[in-house]
């Protein structure tokens, strides 16, 4: 009797321990019931919310075209993009190969919802229909806060690190970015050249300063601005010929946005005026025509930035 009560008593034992192992390897995610691999998702904080996305998702549209030029840099695969407006040098994704998840403005919900995304990344010209894209499928803002520029951007550039997990190579390139940084702002401060922003936008100008939209010339790049009292807004402060022509800046730079909205490209005629060339900039060929691929449309990729850097750096004489 005493035989069989110990054999029953190393039979419970045995079962007991063979439940705890499986329970201890199930909590580790190691396995799942099905014997496959757990799903490790991320919990991102972004300018609209918290959302759990999927570790090294599969299936990504992306909205943002310097998150675009980022995952593109860093040899990550997208599913579907939003087309019309691609920058030139970011053309090979108005091929078929991606699926067209309609305008910046106004998302193609059929084909997303078709496309069944892991992710969807959006940034600030989605901002209004998050709700209705975080219902297709986990959607993160990663848009550039341009009160605080560098920051959001190494911040965002940390969160796409840690979701397609490729943070060392994302150090890498910040690091680069950083010291390039360092040195433009060296340079500009040797030079105290002051400088003025505008967008042309067909026959119209607007100016652009600190903790605006292009306001990281001056409050990253180091480049004094001409006029302290500039409002900051999206749309930048509408301006006249007279007010550049009174400001008299050391350096003009200009972003066409007509040459990326489907208009032709007139921002040298208009801007190169009788009143214009009274100034300094004009004087002394310090009119820079900025890139509005990287300056308009993009921004705030891994790519963007480096080449915005290059174009202030080359600026400073």
């Amino acid at each position: 009797m005493k035989k069989f009560l110990l054999l029953l008593v190393l039979s419970i034992l045995a079962v007991t321990a063979a439940a705890c192992g499986s329970t201890e390897e199930d909590s580790e995610g190691s396995t799942n019931a099905d014997g496959g691999d757990s799903a490790e998702t991320i919990t991102v904080e972004h300018e609209l919310g918290e959302t759990e996305v999927p570790k090294n998702p599969e299936k990504v549209v992306v909205f943002d075209y310097g998150i675009l030029d980022t995952l593109d840099k860093l040899g990550i695969e997208v599913a579907g993009v939003a087309k019309g407006n691609i920058p030139a040098y970011l053309e090979k994704y108005e091929s078929d190969e991606y699926e067209n998840i309609g305008s910046l403005k106004e998302p193609d919900f059929e084909k997303i919802a078709e496309i069944d995304p892991d992710v969807i990344i959006i940034s600030g010209r989605q901002a209004t229909v998050y709700d209705q894209l975080e219902e297709l499928a986990p959607t993160v803002h990663l848009g550039v806060d341009t009160t605080r520029y560098l920051d959001s951007f190494k911040e965002n550039m940390n969160t796409v690190g840690e979701i397609f997990n490729k943070q060392s190579e994302i150090e890498e390139e910040l690091a680069a970015i950083e010291d390039s940084i360092a040195s433009l702002n060296e340079r500009a401060s040797e030079a105290d050249q002051n400088a003025l922003i505008i967008l042309s936008n067909d026959d119209k100008i607007s100016a652009y300063g600190s903790n605006s939209r292009f306001g990281l010339i001056h409050d990253v790049f180091g480049v004094p601005t001409v006029d302290d009292s500039i409002e900051a807004s999206t749309h930048g402060m509408n301006v006249t010929f007279e007010y550049v022509m009174e400001q008299d800046p050391d350096l003009l730079y200009v972003v066409d946005r007509t040459a990326v909205v489907g208009g032709e490209s007139s921002a040298k005629q208009i801007v190169e005026n009788e009143l214009v060339k009274n100034t300094k900039a004009y004087e002394n060929d310090n009119i820079v025509y900025l890139n509005p691929d990287y300056w308009y449309l993009s921004g705030g990729g891994l790519v963007s930035v480096t080449e915005m850097v290059k174009e202030i750096d080359a600026s400073i004489k």
